[in-house]
């Protein structure tokens, strides 16, 4: 019995044919995503500078004696059409030479309007035109969770994207010179050396913060100083060229309060902030103050830990007699002391 041969075709060794590929749920997802963070950097980017800094730094001992120049450089944006920029005060301090680099490539000298070490914040000017300001948006509308994009020029790799949410609201960070900064807002948009002084913007393209921190070498840990308290900081160094503070001249430690001395004097506060040296010559030495006081009160405000007197010594005190509530055992003391202007870091 002979086989049947049947004819082969070329329909037969056709491979079988995946089935068609169906919705992807999170496709528009990603997409808007990928749409918010591409146009909120085109939005800022123009606005976004890469400084080059010369500064004048001291020499170490064992080193050459004098003052030596460093190099460093840094980020920050343009917020007015007349060429003023938001940057970091570490970025230009002591600086002898300021070089911006525009987005577009274009480089201009800048002169070093004022600067807040205790914000770390400064503004600097150049002369140039069509310029393209960012627009600051309103840090108190800001909540966990949100899109947070920086730009920057880390390690100087300019005009760098990176994108994250906004971790957290509220915190605070202690400055180089020792004070307190509140409304901070951490993020886990990636930043890096010479990040410094760029924009953190929503997904409109709207600065809420500038870069100013990282804690290394934790991973996602990057603050920002929130846009309201910039924007009040930035209006007064140009105003001034300076922010004004007041300054009593003492060193001090927080200490618990014994309950029998809470309750004896009757304080509010379960703390205090204990004198450990009184400078020569100054506001607190000329009211009285003396080592091992312990301060609870200041104009009528309760102290219960340095960070609060700091916050209570605005300019509004600087020459003002102000009523500094102490314990001195046995006693309940309070004196008058009269606070001055703070002197700023390198000031004669």
């Amino acid at each position: 019995m002979s086989a049947v041969v049947r004819p082969v075709t070329h329909e037969s060794f056709d491979p079988p044919q995946p089935p068609a590929a169906g919705p992807v749920p999170d496709a528009p997802l990603l997409d808007a995503y990928s749409e918010a963070v591409v146009r909120a950097a085109e939005t800022v980017s123009p606005a976004v500078v890469n400084l080059e800094v010369r500064q004048r730094m001291q020499g170490r001992r064992g080193a050459s004696r004098g003052w030596r120049e460093a190099h460093g450089n840094g980020s920050g944006f343009v917020f007015t059409p007349d060429g003023f920029i938001l940057t970091n005060s570490h970025v230009v301090r002591r600086a002898s030479h300021i070089e911006v680099t525009l987005a577009d490539g274009r480089k201009f000298p800048a002169e070093c309007i004022g600067e807040d070490p205790e914000t770390d914040l400064a503004v600097v000017r150049i002369n140039a035109p069509d310029l393209r300001p960012v627009v600051l948006g309103d840090s108190q509308a800001v909540r966990p969770g949100q899109l947070a994009i920086a730009i920057g020029n880390p390690y100087g790799f300019q005009f760098t994207v990176t994108a994250g949410v906004v971790s957290a609201l509220g915190r605070s960070w202690r400055s180089r010179s020792g004070r307190l900064i509140d409304n901070i807002i951490q993020t886990d948009a990636a930043l890096n050396p010479g990040n410094s002084g760029g924009p953190l913007v929503n997904s409109r393209g709207e600065v809420i913060g500038v870069n100013t921190a990282i804690i290394l070498p934790a991973q996602g840990l990057c603050f920002a100083l929130a846009i309201n308290t910039a924007k009040f900081i930035a209006g007064r160094l140009i105003k001034d060229g300076k922010i004004r503070r007041a300054y009593l001249g003492l060193a001090g430690q927080n200490v618990p309060l014994q309950r029998n001395l809470v309750r004896f004097y009757n304080l509010p506060v379960d703390s205090g902030l204990r004198v450990a040296s009184v400078e020569p010559d100054s506001p607190a030495e000329r009211a009285g103050l003396q080592q091992g006081d312990v301060i609870v009160g200041f104009g009528g405000e309760n102290v219960p830990d340095i960070d609060v007197l700091h916050k209570l010594l605005t300019e509004q005190q600087v020459g003002v007699a102000v009523p500094l509530t102490v314990l001195r055992y046995p006693d309940k003391l309070v004196l008058a002391v009269v606070p001055e202007e703070r002197k700023a870091a390198g000031e004669e």
